[in-house]
Protein backbone atom coordinates (compact mmCIF):
# COMPACT_ATOMS: atom_id res chain seq x y z
CA UNK A 1 0.00 0.00 0.00
CA UNK A 2 1.21 3.46 -1.02
CA UNK A 3 2.71 5.33 1.81
CA UNK A 4 0.88 8.67 0.42
CA UNK A 5 -2.35 8.54 2.46
CA UNK A 6 -0.28 8.43 5.85
CA UNK A 7 1.83 11.64 4.26
CA UNK A 8 -1.50 13.48 3.71
CA UNK A 9 -2.87 12.93 7.14
CA UNK A 10 0.71 14.20 8.44
CA UNK A 11 0.52 17.12 6.40
CA UNK A 12 -2.94 17.80 7.32
CA UNK A 13 -2.18 18.18 10.89
CA UNK A 14 0.81 20.24 10.11
CA UNK A 15 -1.25 22.39 8.14
CA UNK A 16 -3.95 22.58 10.29
CA UNK A 17 -1.67 23.71 13.09
CA UNK A 18 -0.99 27.18 11.59
CA UNK A 19 -3.04 29.76 13.58
CA UNK A 20 -5.17 32.04 10.91
CA UNK A 21 -6.08 34.05 13.59
CA UNK A 22 -2.39 34.79 14.79
CA UNK A 23 -1.07 34.81 11.35
CA UNK A 24 -3.77 37.80 10.40
CA UNK A 25 -3.42 39.66 13.12
CA UNK A 26 0.02 39.57 12.96
CA UNK A 27 0.23 40.61 9.41
CA UNK A 28 -2.58 43.51 9.72
CA UNK A 29 -0.62 44.45 12.91
CA UNK A 30 -3.53 43.66 15.52
CA UNK A 31 -2.71 42.90 19.31
CA UNK A 32 -2.01 39.04 19.44
CA UNK A 33 -5.70 37.10 19.59
CA UNK A 34 -4.21 34.98 22.42
CA UNK A 35 -3.88 38.09 24.06
CA UNK A 36 -7.21 39.79 23.74
CA UNK A 37 -10.46 39.50 24.42
CA UNK A 38 -11.84 35.91 25.15
CA UNK A 39 -8.00 34.39 23.86
CA UNK A 40 -9.41 32.43 21.20
CA UNK A 41 -7.36 32.72 18.57
CA UNK A 42 -10.58 32.03 16.29
CA UNK A 43 -12.37 34.76 13.95
CA UNK A 44 -15.02 35.77 16.71
CA UNK A 45 -12.79 36.95 18.46
CA UNK A 46 -10.16 38.41 15.72
CA UNK A 47 -14.21 40.23 14.65
CA UNK A 48 -14.06 41.85 18.80
CA UNK A 49 -10.93 43.65 18.40
CA UNK A 50 -9.68 43.63 14.81
CA UNK A 51 -12.97 44.52 12.41
CA UNK A 52 -14.79 42.51 9.71
CA UNK A 53 -11.67 42.53 7.23
CA UNK A 54 -9.50 40.32 10.28
CA UNK A 55 -12.31 38.25 10.96
CA UNK A 56 -13.23 37.27 7.20
CA UNK A 57 -9.32 36.51 6.85
CA UNK A 58 -9.17 34.33 9.40
CA UNK A 59 -12.32 32.59 8.75
CA UNK A 60 -11.42 31.41 5.37
CA UNK A 61 -7.74 30.42 6.73
CA UNK A 62 -9.14 28.24 9.34
CA UNK A 63 -11.26 26.74 6.83
CA UNK A 64 -8.87 26.59 3.89
CA UNK A 65 -6.80 24.26 6.22
CA UNK A 66 -9.69 22.40 6.72
CA UNK A 67 -10.63 21.78 3.31
CA UNK A 68 -7.13 21.77 1.48
CA UNK A 69 -5.73 18.35 2.56
CA UNK A 70 -9.00 16.73 1.53
CA UNK A 71 -9.22 18.30 -1.66
CA UNK A 72 -5.99 16.81 -2.36
CA UNK A 73 -7.23 13.51 -1.02
CA UNK A 74 -9.77 13.67 -3.54
CA UNK A 75 -7.88 14.44 -6.73
CA UNK A 76 -5.25 11.43 -5.57
CA UNK A 77 -8.44 8.82 -5.52
CA UNK A 78 -8.49 8.44 -2.03
CA UNK A 79 -11.10 6.42 0.07
CA UNK A 80 -13.39 7.99 1.54
CA UNK A 81 -12.46 6.68 4.89
CA UNK A 82 -9.09 8.20 4.24
CA UNK A 83 -9.95 11.42 3.48
CA UNK A 84 -12.08 11.60 6.74
CA UNK A 85 -8.73 10.98 8.52
CA UNK A 86 -7.43 13.64 6.73
CA UNK A 87 -10.32 15.91 7.98
CA UNK A 88 -9.98 14.91 11.55
CA UNK A 89 -5.61 15.63 11.49
CA UNK A 90 -6.64 18.97 10.18
CA UNK A 91 -9.39 19.66 12.99
CA UNK A 92 -7.08 18.33 15.83
CA UNK A 93 -3.85 20.30 14.32
CA UNK A 94 -6.41 23.31 14.23
CA UNK A 95 -7.34 22.38 18.34
CA UNK A 96 -3.84 21.10 19.36
CA UNK A 97 -1.31 23.36 17.28
CA UNK A 98 1.75 21.49 17.14
CA UNK A 99 3.74 25.13 16.35
CA UNK A 100 1.91 27.08 19.65
CA UNK A 101 2.63 24.49 22.49
CA UNK A 102 -0.46 22.01 21.24
CA UNK A 103 -2.67 24.66 21.93
CA UNK A 104 -5.43 26.00 19.65
CA UNK A 105 -8.66 27.20 18.76
CA UNK A 106 -12.18 25.93 18.78
CA UNK A 107 -12.50 24.48 15.18
CA UNK A 108 -15.75 25.56 14.06
CA UNK A 109 -14.25 27.38 11.09
CA UNK A 110 -11.61 24.29 9.94
CA UNK A 111 -14.37 21.49 10.58
CA UNK A 112 -16.78 23.83 8.26
CA UNK A 113 -13.56 23.15 5.70
CA UNK A 114 -13.81 20.18 6.47
CA UNK A 115 -17.63 19.82 5.95
CA UNK A 116 -17.60 21.72 2.61
CA UNK A 117 -14.58 19.48 1.04
CA UNK A 118 -16.12 16.07 2.29
CA UNK A 119 -19.41 17.12 0.36
CA UNK A 120 -20.21 20.85 -0.73
CA UNK A 121 -23.95 19.96 -0.50
CA UNK A 122 -23.75 19.23 2.83
CA UNK A 123 -21.13 21.69 3.58
CA UNK A 124 -23.21 24.37 2.64
CA UNK A 125 -26.57 23.15 3.95
CA UNK A 126 -24.56 23.44 7.56
CA UNK A 127 -23.54 26.75 6.83
CA UNK A 128 -27.24 27.78 6.26
CA UNK A 129 -28.21 26.15 9.22
CA UNK A 130 -25.90 28.52 11.09
CA UNK A 131 -27.18 31.42 9.22
CA UNK A 132 -30.52 30.87 10.48
CA UNK A 133 -29.57 29.98 13.75
CA UNK A 134 -27.27 33.06 14.04
CA UNK A 135 -30.27 34.90 12.72
CA UNK A 136 -32.89 33.61 15.36
CA UNK A 137 -31.09 33.77 18.73
CA UNK A 138 -27.95 36.21 17.36
CA UNK A 139 -25.30 34.39 19.51
CA UNK A 140 -22.42 32.92 17.33
CA UNK A 141 -21.15 29.95 19.53
CA UNK A 142 -25.17 28.52 20.00
CA UNK A 143 -25.38 28.80 16.40
CA UNK A 144 -21.94 26.96 15.69
CA UNK A 145 -22.92 24.74 18.94
CA UNK A 146 -26.48 23.76 16.69
CA UNK A 147 -25.08 23.32 13.50
CA UNK A 148 -22.48 21.03 14.37
CA UNK A 149 -24.82 19.07 16.24
CA UNK A 150 -26.32 18.21 12.95
CA UNK A 151 -23.41 17.51 10.45
CA UNK A 152 -22.66 13.59 11.00
CA UNK A 153 -26.41 13.34 10.94
CA UNK A 154 -27.13 15.25 7.56
CA UNK A 155 -23.48 13.77 6.42
CA UNK A 156 -25.03 10.07 7.33
CA UNK A 157 -28.53 10.57 5.32
CA UNK A 158 -26.76 11.56 2.13
CA UNK A 159 -24.02 9.11 2.23
CA UNK A 160 -24.92 6.09 4.37
CA UNK A 161 -20.97 5.91 5.40
CA UNK A 162 -20.58 4.73 9.30
CA UNK A 163 -16.99 6.00 8.88
CA UNK A 164 -17.95 9.46 8.05
CA UNK A 165 -20.27 8.89 10.78
CA UNK A 166 -17.95 7.84 13.19
CA UNK A 167 -15.55 10.72 12.67
CA UNK A 168 -17.46 13.70 12.48
CA UNK A 169 -19.25 12.49 15.79
CA UNK A 170 -15.78 12.89 16.96
CA UNK A 171 -15.41 16.75 15.85
CA UNK A 172 -18.86 17.32 17.29
CA UNK A 173 -17.50 15.85 20.58
CA UNK A 174 -14.36 17.66 20.37
CA UNK A 175 -15.77 21.10 19.35
CA UNK A 176 -18.39 20.78 22.57
CA UNK A 177 -15.76 20.42 24.38
CA UNK A 178 -13.74 23.06 23.37
CA UNK A 179 -16.80 25.26 23.96
CA UNK A 180 -17.43 24.17 27.52
CA UNK A 181 -17.66 28.16 28.79
CA UNK A 182 -19.69 29.24 25.64
CA UNK A 183 -22.17 26.13 27.03
CA UNK A 184 -22.23 27.81 30.83
CA UNK A 185 -22.31 31.14 29.53
CA UNK A 186 -25.11 30.30 27.51
CA UNK A 187 -27.04 28.31 29.99
CA UNK A 188 -26.76 31.52 32.23
CA UNK A 189 -27.26 33.75 29.85
CA UNK A 190 -24.04 35.61 29.63
CA UNK A 191 -22.71 34.53 26.47
CA UNK A 192 -22.20 37.90 23.94
CA UNK A 193 -24.58 38.16 20.87
CA UNK A 194 -23.49 38.99 17.37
Amino acid sequence: MSLLPYFLVIFAYLIGSLSAAIMVSHSLSLPDPRTMGSKNPGATNVLRYGGKKAAILTLLGDALKGALPILIGQLLGLSLAWLVLIGIAAFLGHLFSLYYGFKGGKGVATAMGVYLALNPFVGLTLLATWLIFAFIFRISSLSALIATLFAPFYFYFVTQSLPLLLGLLLITALIYWKHDKNIKAIINGSESKI
